[in-house]
């Protein structure tokens, strides 16, 4: 009404139509959406590490029906590696390049040396042999490395990017990027060449493959280099945005471990779906929860997984 002079409350107290309430009452906004981006971003970097090594798991199971719990390490080694060849001369891709394929050779001679010797075993001996490789290799790590942390520096600076509200470093553009195209060249290795259809054929028969001319003993210690150079990929990408230390690739491998079988063991869509979705459930367990709960989810969901669907979302091998 003209005249009245009551005071009207200010814009920050009136009613916004754009508002909703929350599940405990309060408002969602669009900045509440910023800490659930970051989160995202967070997730899925960690997650493209894991689907590498979930990938690794794949290959070697495929090859071999066994799992092989020294992949970790490879990871492990091939950040020490590529750290290592960095301090000796400060070229990040010739420090790449040639953490991988140190760790190549490492996986070469863990199945010339640890497994094929004892090839006619079960398989349950054999995946025993792979943790007492592990434990081996990180031994040696240990021993050559020291127990002290390394670090690698950022592959493209250290300015963070803005996306919308979260933020990210350039380092997680390269660990989606390049993780990516290892994904793409590898599906396009064993679709276009040779070597790849000979790995297939064999993981789908092995005693056929050999009577059409395959030597499968070959492409069982081709699957191990393969393996450990995907896993020795991770480890280099991911080696600026943590630490380099020697007992790393334990944990990591476990991870990777759960999102081989998130997936679907011998899967490589699984494993990358695994992977993925591992990393997006540990982020946001750890922002939403607790930090503390960030090492539990991967074993949870693995639990989950055996007992409601043990062939994994996509099962079989692939």
């Amino acid at each position: 009404m003209v005249g009245d002079n009551r005071r009207r409350p200010p814009l920050s107290c009136r009613r916004r139509p754009y508002l909703r309430p929350g599940p405990e009452g309060h408002a969602i906004t669009v900045d509440n959406f910023g800490p659930l981006l970051q989160y995202l971003v967070s997730g899925l970097t960690n997650g493209a590490i894991y689907a590498l090594i979930a990938l690794g798991f794949g290959i070697i199971y495929n090859a071999t029906t066994i799992i092989n719990f020294a992949q970790g390490e490879m990871v492990m080694l091939g950040a020490l590696c590529a750290i290592s060849l960095y301090q000796l001369y400060p070229s990040l891709p010739l420090a790449f390049v040639g953490g991988v394929a140190l760790v190549t050779v490492a996986g070469l001679l863990l199945e010339r040396l640890a497994l094929r010797p004892a090839r006619d075993v079960s398989p349950i001996t054999l995946i025993i042999i792979t943790v007492g490789g592990a434990v081996f290799i990180k031994g040696l790590a240990m021993s050559f490395w020291g127990k002290e942390a390394y670090t690698l520096p950022p592959f493209s600076g250290s300015t963070p990017l803005h996306l919308g509200p979260a933020t990210m470093m350039p380092q997680n553009l390269w660990v989606l990027g390049v993780g990516a195209l290892v994904v793409a060249l590898l599906e396009a290795f064993f679709r276009l060449t040779l070597a790849g259809k000979a790995m297939r054929a064999c993981a789908y028969n092995q005693r056929a493959a050999r009577l059409v001319g395959i030597p499968a003993s070959r492409m069982v210690q081709f699957s191990f280099g393969l393996s450990a150079a995907l896993g020795a990929a991770g480890g280099i990408l991911i080696a600026p945005l943590t630490l380099g230390v020697y007992d790393m690739g334990t944990m990591l491998g476990l991870k990777g471990f759960c999102a081989a079988i998130l997936g679907g063991l011998g899967s490589s869509l699984g494993g990358v779906l695994g992977g993925l979705l591992l990393g997006v459930a540990e982020s946001l367990a750890s922002g939403l929860i607790s930090s503390g709960y960030r090492d539990a989810v991967a074993f949870f969901i693995l639990l989950v997984v055996l007992f409601w669907r043990p062939q994994g979302l996509v099962g079989g091998r692939g």
